[in-house]
């Protein structure tokens, strides 16, 4: 077990510490939620470029960083949809899981194929997480703050667009495998 791993483990960990905070202790609960999921997503980033940096990939963390990714990111969506009970948030919560689970099962089929590096993470990947983590932080921690919340919105179809757009690239790359044969 080495120092990105763990970090890997703590966004899992930080699940159930998010949701406790978020229904037991109130506004200020909700505010340490975002801050639990701002750190999860900050390990996001920190323990990939450790395990590279550091030489320390392994199995264990190839598996289980784009896990606990998923994991955070769709109980938070959950969370957000069932707490602002608003079509304009679902909608972008729904296209962004279901995108997850669209690409997750694209990955496991082209791995099967020998040929998951046809589709590595794009730079619009990327960019997406980052957007869907800013706007997710934001929701959880707006309160009342209506200009928070408009903002946590565009932040959350922003990514919503970008979840869109590197799913195509995801889709365009690996079409070569899942047409027909002829």
């Amino acid at each position: 077990m080495n120092l990105p791993n763990i970090l890997t483990l703590s966004r899992i960990v930080m699940i159930p510490l998010m949701l406790v905070s978020f229904y037991w202790f109130g506004a200020q609960g909700k505010q340490i939620a975002a801050v639990l999921f701002a750190l999860a997503a900050i390990t996001d980033w920190f323990d990939g470029y450790l395990a590279r940096k550091w030489n320390q990939t392994t199995p264990l963390g190839a598996f289980l960083d784009p896990v606990a990714d998923k994991l955070i990111v769709a109980v938070a969506l959950v969370l957000l949809a069932e707490y602002y009970a608003s079509m304009w948030l679902t909608i972008p919560a729904a296209i962004i899981v279901g995108r997850e689970i669209v690409i997750s099962a694209l990955r496991e089929w082209m791995a099967e194929l020998g040929k998951r590096a046809n589709i590595a993470v794009s730079y619009v990947g990327k960019v997406k997480t980052t957007a869907q983590m800013g706007a997710i932080t934001v929701l959880l921690g707006a309160g009342q703050h209506d200009w928070l919340i408009e903002i946590g919105y565009a932040g959350l179809y922003v990514a919503a667009v970008l979840t869109i757009w590197s799913m195509t690239v995801y889709l365009r790359a690996a079409w070569p495998d899942l047409r027909p044969e002829r």
